[in-house]
C-alpha cells in the first residue's frame, strides 16, 4: 500500500472529486504496466508472447511481464525503446499536427523516450535537436539517440536561454518540463518522499521560466507540446492558461473514448491526462498549443556564415555510409562526423553557440592517417555494411562484447576492423587481430552486470 502524503491526498481529492481520486488511489496500488516501442528504422518485427498494441502509438506494445531488458542485445542495438505508454501519446499528437518537414526541438529530452518517439513520426526531411541541460543526463540522452540511429538528429547540453544566442528557430518544440513527479508515485518511492506543496510551487515557477526562455525561439504558427508527469492544476491547467496568455491557441486533438484519457479538471482548455487506474499508464498531462501567427520574433534565423566547414575529403571514409553525396564530412578536434548537407547551416550555428554532444553520424576518431570507426556509425541507419567485414556472434559472445570484454572471432574472419552483428543486427566494431579481437564498444555504454541470466531473454521476433 502506497503511503500517500496527506497534503497531496487533500488537494488531489479536491481537484478530481471523490470518485476519480479513489480510482487513482486504486491504480497507484496496482502493479505498473510494462511497455516498449519498436524502432521503425531498424525492425518490422513485434514483441514475442501475448502483447497488446498501444492504440495511440504505432509500434507501441504492452507486455505481459517485465523481461530482463538489460541482457537483450537487441535493446543495445537500438531495435526498441522501453517506454511508459502514456509518453507514447506524443506519437499520436505529432501525427495529427505535423504534416510537413519541420525543425524541431525536444527541450528537456533525457533519457530520450520522447525524442525517439518524435523522430519516428516526424516527416522525412525534418531536423530534430534533442537537448538536456544536466550534463550526466545529456550523456545518457546522447547514447540513446545514437542507438536509435537516425542521422537527422543533434544532441545538445544547454539551458533554454542558450538557444536564442544560436539563432535557431523551431517549427515544433516539445517541452516535457521538470515537475513534482506525482505521476511516478507508483514506480518511484523517491518521488513520494520528495513531494511537498513547496516543491509543487517551485516546479510550476521553474516551468514558466523554461517556457518564457524558449518562447522566442518558436516560430509564429509553430507548435508547442507541453507535458508533465504530475496531476495538480498549478503545473498543468494554470500553466497552460499562462502559456496561452503569451500569444497561443490551445489545440484540440482527436482521441478515442476507449483510451480512457481524462480532460481538464479546471477551466476549459483542452488537455490530455493519463491517470493510473483509469488509463493503462503512469501519470502524465499533455497540452498542444499553436503560437499566434502575428507574434513578432526579434531573434534572427540561423544562417550559413559562409565559412567552410573543416572537412576531410576521404573516399574510404565516405564509403562507410550510404548516399554519401548527401553528407558533408566535418572535423571537430579528432572526431570526424558526417552531417546531412541540407542542415549544415543549423549544425554550424549549434557548433558555434551551443554545447554540442552529437550531430548526424559520428564516423570515427582520426589517428594519424587512419580513422577508427565510431559506435555511432555502427548503429546508424545510414551505415554501409558492405564497407566492413562482418562477424555474426551468438548470445554469449554478444553479451561479452556488450560488457566490453575480449572476444574471439571465427578463424575465417578477416583481420582488421570488423562489424559485430547479432541476429544480423549491428552491435558495434572490433579490431580482429587473429588470436583475439580488440573490443571497440564504448566503455561508458557497457553492461556492468557480470552474471548471465538463467534464461536468454527473447523479446522481439525479428
Amino acid at each position: 500500500m502506497i503511503d500517500i502524503p496527506k497534503d497531496f491526498a487533500d488537494s488531489t481529492r479536491l481537484l478530481m472529486g471523490d470518485a476519480l481520486y479513489e480510482t487513482l488511489v486504486d491504480g497507484l496500488n496496482d502493479e505498473p504496466s510494462v511497455s516498449l516501442r519498436l524502432n521503425p528504422f531498424k525492425t518490422d518485427g513485434r514483441p514475442v508472447g501475448q502483447v497488446t498494441p498501444v492504440p495511440w502509438c504505432d509500434g507501441g506494445y504492452w507486455l505481459e511481464s517485465r523481461p530482463n531488458f538489460t541482457f537483450d542485445p537487441l535493446l543495445h542495438a537500438g531495435c526498441y525503446y522501453v517506454q511508459e505508454a502514456a509518453s507514447m501519446f506524443l506519437h499520436h499528437v505529432l501525427s495529427r499536427v505535423i504534416d510537413r518537414p519541420v525543425t524541431a526541438l525536444d527541450l528537456c529530452a533525457a533519457p530520450g523516450g520522447k525524442s525517439t518517439t518524435a523522430r519516428g513520426v516526424l516527416p522525412q526531411g525534418s531536423l530534430l535537436i534533442c537537448n538536456e541541460p544536466i550534463r550526466q543526463r545529456a550523456q545518457i540522452l546522447s547514447e540513446n539517440i545514437q542507438k536509435y540511429g537516425h542521422p537527422d538528429v543533434m544532441v545538445t547540453n544547454n539551458y533554454p536561454r542558450d538557444f536564442r544566442k544560436a539563432g535557431l528557430l523551431f517549427d515544433l518544440i516539445v517541452a516535457d518540463v521538470p515537475c513534482s513527479g506525482e505521476g511516478m508515485f507508483r514506480k518511484d518511492a523517491g518521488a513520494i518522499a520528495e513531494w511537498s506543496r513547496q516543491n509543487v510551487e517551485n516546479c510550476y515557477r521553474l516551468q514558466r521560466e523554461i517556457i518564457e526562455d524558449i518562447w522566442p525561439c518558436l516560430r509564429p504558427g509553430g507548435i508547442l507540446v507541453y507535458s508533465t508527469c504530475t496531476f495538480n492544476e498549478q503545473e498543468n491547467e494554470d500553466n497552460i492558461a499562462w502559456i496561452r496568455g503569451l500569444g497561443a491557441d490551445v489545440l484540440d486533438i482527436d482521441i478515442s473514448e476507449e483510451w480512457n484519457i481524462t480532460g481538464a479538471l479546471k477551466g476549459e482548455d483542452s488537455l490530455y491526462r493519463f491517470i493510473p487506474g483509469r488509463s493503462r499508464s503512469e501519470g502524465l498531462c499533455m497540452a498542444v498549443l499553436r503560437k499566434s501567427d502575428d507574434t513578432v520574433l526579434a531573434e534572427r534565423r540561423a544562417k550559413d556564415s559562409g565559412k567552410p566547414a573543416k572537412t576531410r575529403p576521404r573516399t574510404d571514409v565516405g564509403a562507410w555510409i550510404n548516399d554519401s553525396d548527401h553528407f558533408t564530412l566535418c572535423e571537430r578536434g579528432d572526431t570526424l562526423s558526417a552531417i546531412p548537407t541540407w542542415w549544415l547551416a543549423q549544425y554550424r550555428a549549434a557548433e558555434k553557440s551551443l554545447h554540442l554532444l552529437h550531430a548526424g553520424i559520428t564516423l570515427g576518431t582520426v589517428k594519424g592517417k587512419d580513422v577508427v570507426p565510431h559506435q555511432s556509425l555502427a548503429l546508424s541507419t545510414a551505415l554501409n555494411r558492405s564497407a566492413f567485414a562482418q562477424a555474426e556472434v551468438g548470445y554469449g559472445q554478444a553479451i561479452a562484447y556488450l560488457r566490453k570484454e575480449a572476444i574471439t572471432l571465427d578463424a575465417a574472419t578477416p583481420r582488421g576492423i570488423v562489424l559485430i552483428t547479432y541476429h544480423g543486427i549491428p552491435l558495434g566494431f572490433a579490431k580482429n587481430l587473429g588470436n583475439r579481437a580488440n573490443n571497440l564498444y564504448p566503455q561508458e555504454w557497457r553492461i556492468k552486470s557480470t552474471h548471465l541470466p538463467e534464461q536468454i531473454p527473447t523479446i522481439l521476433n525479428i
